[in-house]
């Protein structure tokens, strides 16, 4: 499978601020064949750039800007064939299970027994994968920054990435490490970044889409982590930024794979 993926955005920084962009491809082992390219400018001149390697292949992009700056970034990839899979380690099993900022699975402890008591492997992926479709509804900016699972669970709605929270919370409620995944997502409607939980069974990380919004084979990672704190695409470590265009696509060359909600996928 060849996937063509594309980011831009355009933002205005405030004086002596620091950038972390998370908008490259993951660079796993496996692929056939890997070309991209990055260019951040600021007042029409290259912007010095420091890339730091982040869990599971991730990159992040470091910029610093002594003065307020219009930053434009574009980013372009094609990626041919499908990366290797992982082969976790235990700490990075244990640090999957445990609650986190956004996935606070010690609170949704009871509601998971409720739900799920009694369930393991691939039968509680997908059942928790389809209670958290039916019960949330998707409404574009229903959510802020700042809600967790919890919330998302109180107010029944919200956007992938409190999908995505949900169904990791419930799973490691269940003992099950899960994770968080952004991802370039062809055949995504409308068009963005997306985030998609990762459970880990049968010796494989599988990834779970409770918002059923495109097929997971065609998905391509960019970063993964405990929850959205850690794969943020734009984050500052340092003074303010105001986002003013963001333009995101991904396609694959040919049709897009059917997806099938009971089928497992893992990311590749």
């Amino acid at each position: 499978m060849e996937r063509i993926v594309a980011a831009r955005m355009a933002f205005t920084t405030a004086a002596d601020t620091k950038v972390a962009l998370a908008v490259a491809v993951a660079r796993n082992a496996g692929y056939s064949g890997f070309q991209e390219s990055l260019s951040v400018t600021a007042g029409g001149e290259a912007v010095p750039l420091t890339e730091l390697s982040d869990h599971h292949g991730g990159r992040f992009h470091y910029m610093e800007f002594a003065e307020p700056t219009d930053v434009l970034v574009e980013y372009a990839a094609t990626v041919t064939g499908f990366a290797l899979p992982e082969q976790p380690g235990l700490m990075e099993l244990i640090r999957y299970v445990r609650p986190s900022r956004y996935a606070e699975s010690d609170r949704l402890l009871p509601t998971a027994y409720a739900e799920f008591g009694g369930l393991q492997g691939q039968e509680l992926l997908h059942a928790v994968r389809n209670w958290v479709f039916s019960e949330l509804r998707y409404v574009s900016g229903s959510s802020r920054g700042t809600d967790g699972a919890v919330e998302t669970l109180l107010h029944r709605r919200g956007v992938c990435r409190d999908f995505a929270h949900l169904a990791i919370s419930l799973l490691r409620s269940q003992n099950v490490p899960a994770r968080l995944a952004a991802v370039y997502a062809p055949g995504l409607s409308p068009m963005d970044f997306h985030a998609v939980a990762e459970a880990y069974i049968n010796g494989a990380w599988h990834v779970i889409d409770a918002t059923g919004l495109a097929p997971r084979e065609s998905m391509l990672r960019i970063s993964a982590g405990r929850d959205s704190s850690d794969t943020a695409f734009l984050s500052t470590v340092g003074g303010s930024l105001s986002l003013q265009e963001l333009r995101v696509t991904a396609i694959v060359s040919g049709e897009l794979p059917e997806e099938d909600p009971a089928k497992l996928v893992t990311l590749q």
